[in-house]
């Protein structure tokens, strides 16, 4: 299983502070992050990292996310009902439950994670395409 070194600070030297959203908290409306977002707690709206390009998201067990994720790095171990987007690194761990499709560079998937959508591979430092992940759902251009 890909792990990287401890260095004491987040995957992908993601720069800011983290945020956590804790059990028993639900947000409504989308956010925008810097640094880490830690999810234990209820987010209806979309998530999106900012400028910051090692941005990290962790749906920890028990965070629940009713939106699309947009970051560098997606660590899910919790139930996401939306599309996860991620320019580098996607880690679905065993309490993963994804309903949508996953759009990654490199993709980790430990036994008992769920995914259903579809996976569609991007490579490294691709733009995003919204026709993929579109508010009109419109698929085409998804493997463009």
């Amino acid at each position: 299983m890909f792990r990287l070194p401890f260095t004491g600070k987040s995957p992908g030297g993601a720069q800011g502070d983290t945020t956590l959203i804790s059990a028993g908290t639900s947000v409504e409306g989308d956010i925008t992050f810097a640094g880490t977002l830690e999810l234990e707690g209820r987010i209806i709206g979309e998530i999106r990292a900012g400028a910051d390009p090692h941005a990290v998201v962790r749906i920890l067990p028990g965070g629940q996310v009713l939106g699309n994720i947009q970051a560098p790095i997606v660590v899910v171990n919790g139930e996401v009902s939306g599309n996860v987007r991620s320019s580098e690194h996607v880690e679905l761990a065993a309490g993963a439950v994804v309903h949508g499709d996953v759009e990654y560079s490199l993709i980790e998937m430990t036994r008992g994670a769920q995914v259903n959508g579809r996976l569609i591979y991007r490579a490294p430092h691709a733009a995003f395409s919204n026709s993929v992940f579109g508010a009109t759902g419109d698929e085409e251009g998804a493997n463009s």
